[in-house]
């Protein structure tokens, strides 16, 4: 459904490849030690068709864009506080 719609609103594929029809939206959750466990780092990653469009770090606290479209998400996110709140706090209930 998503290749007809991207087809039909003229979204052309990569120059020479075929469209494969497969849409891919995933999230990876890391933990990360360091010092032992004495230092836990936390981080999210939302990656869409095999590129990481945001990451959030509980060191840095929010939510950062490496792609256009992640940019934007980043910033939607983080205007939440709340959102902010929960993801900081997977760090203590995930690792």
């Amino acid at each position: 459904a998503v290749l007809v719609a991207l087809v039909v609103l003229g979204a052309p594929p990569a120059a020479g490849e075929r469209l494969s029809g497969v849409f891919q939206d995933m999230a990876k959750f890391e933990c990360r030690f360091m010092n032992g466990t004495e230092k836990v780092r936390f981080v999210q990653r939302n990656i869409c068709n095999r590129v990481e469009d945001a990451r959030f770090g509980s060191d840095v606290g929010k939510f950062v864009g490496f792609s256009p479209s992640g940019e934007k998400q980043a910033r939607h996110w983080n205007s939440d506080p709340e959102g902010l709140q929960y993801e900081q706090a997977d760090t203590t209930t995930t690792c």
